[in-house]
């Protein structure tokens, strides 16, 4: 079974690029490195490196598990300095300012994340739009925000950390003639009707990704709810260029929505936190920000449907 020590020789290797320069860096004999990378390769199922002369290389599986590798341990270690002291005693009020998007579709695993561990804080929530969260760090009114930062107004007087990366899908209904594509680019929508999302600035974004389209936007419908514009596209009333946390394959009427990536758009819609810049972080703060660094649950398995989790489990 994987261990946490194979784990670490595992982000040793990747990190010297060979055996002996592991070995030393953390200070085992390097036929204990090499059977450790041999037992973690077997239990995997799979070559993380390539052997050549000149050391070792990542193979494309991994590259993979590096990143998950440094989670598993950033995970172990939040977990262990959770324990070295005593949640039970740490209280007080924290002020987590929100835009309404991220509210809706980030907010809510963050804050029982935080709470299961620190359930003595209390927590106070406001929901606004951007400029007004922004308002409210900088004069101190909020200990900090959750918002989306790509396009924040008091850069230089606020501290902000990207948390994820959202990229951008278009939303089509199924059987829609554009899903037979191999890939799909601006080009094919020329003549889609568009359903644009109207709340959180999402409207000003998704434009300015459609700048790059060679005719004008035919936007048929706009709606303030994500909901309305998954039942919308479920219902062949137009497509919808829309970030990936937000989607979910299908509608509140039980329709299929489909989504695929458009060549022209790689940007991502960036959510992180932001405080105050030259004001002393409160403790509190900086346990929310470990909290917030935690790995969260993939998106993927998010965005199955309850009843396929149900069966799954079963089976």
């Amino acid at each position: 079974m994987m261990t946490l020590r194979q784990i670490r020789y595992f982000i040793a290797i990747a990190e010297t690029g060979s055996i002996s320069a592991a070995a030393a860096a953390v200070h085992i004999s390097q036929s204990t490195l090499t059977t450790a990378l041999k037992q973690l390769e077997d239990d995997l199922g799979t070559v993380l490196f390539s052997r050549h002369a000149k050391g070792m290389q990542l193979t494309h599986q991994g590259h993979q598990f590096l990143r998950q590798a440094h989670l598993i341990l950033a995970s172990v270690d939040n977990a262990r300095r959770s324990l070295r002291q005593s949640t039970d005693s740490v209280s007080g009020q924290l002020n987590i300012g929100v835009t309404s998007l991220v509210a809706g579709y980030y907010l809510a695993d963050l804050l029982s994340r935080f709470q299961r561990i620190y359930h003595q804080v209390e927590i106070r929530v406001v929901e606004d739009d951007r400029a007004y969260i922004e308002h409210l760090l900088v004069s101190g009114e909020l200990d900090i925000g959750v918002l989306i930062l790509s396009q924040l107004d008091y850069r230089s007087a606020l501290n902000s950390e990207i948390l994820t990366h959202s990229p951008y899908r278009l939303w089509l209904p199924p059987q829609h003639p554009l899903l037979d594509l191999d890939s799909i680019s601006f080009n094919d929508l020329q003549q889609e009707p568009l359903i644009m999302l109207s709340v959180d600035e999402m409207e000003e974004r998704v434009r300015l990704l459609w700048q790059r389209a060679p005719g004008k936007v035919a936007v048929s419908m706009r709606s303030a709810s994500v909901e309305a514009v998954r039942s919308l596209v479920a219902a062949g009333m137009g497509l919808a260029l829309m970030p990936d946390m937000t989607y979910r394959p299908w509608s509140v009427e039980g329709d299929v929505v489909e989504a695929r990536p458009v060549v022209e758009v790689a940007d991502t819609l960036d959510i992180g936190l932001a405080w105050r810049r030259g004001r002393a972080r409160t403790e509190l703060i900086d346990h929310f920000l470990a909290v917030a660094r935690e790995p969260r649950p993939s998106a993927q398995s998010l965005n199955k449907h309850p009843r396929l989790r149900t069966l799954e489990e079963r089976e």
